[in-house]
């Protein structure tokens, strides 16, 4: 398996971790009926989790990006050590963006989620350049 595709299935189970978390901290703070419910309005997701909520939303679009870039990487065999590094800067972007979100440090997430789109990107120019 590439070191792409590894850090994608590891980049999937922080995935899973931020959802626990999200669901850990919003646990008796959000009304269960609405929860279990059609949710066809919205509710507040108060503090932590709120931003766990929010931080889990935006690992998902991330992700997909990073997702495409690791199997087109190793699906047209042009893996090599830039595309590696570059896998593991997302990675490690992607686990300090939790508590940067959560705790909101101002104004290290925005640079954080910079530096992993950054690695995302320079990822995808790789494969097609």
């Amino acid at each position: 398996m590439t070191t792409e595709l590894t850090v994608l299935s590891l980049a999937a189970l922080l995935w899973v971790a931020q959802f626990v978390a999200y669901l850990t901290a919003g646990h008796g703070k959000i009304d269960l009926g609405h929860a279990i419910g059609p949710r066809d309005k919205p509710f507040d997701k108060p503090g932590v989790s709120g931003r766990l909520h929010r931080a889990l939303g935006n690992h998902t679009e991330g992700l997909v990006l990073f997702g495409i870039a690791a199997l087109v990487l190793t699906v047209s065999n042009q893996s090599n050590n830039f595309t590696a590094t570059c896998s593991w800067v997302y990675l490690i972007a992607r686990l300090l963006y939790v508590p940067a979100y959560a705790f909101g440090w101002t104004p290290w997430r925005t640079v954080i989620w910079i530096v992993g789109l950054a690695a995302t990107t320079a990822m995808l120019l790789a494969a097609v350049l």
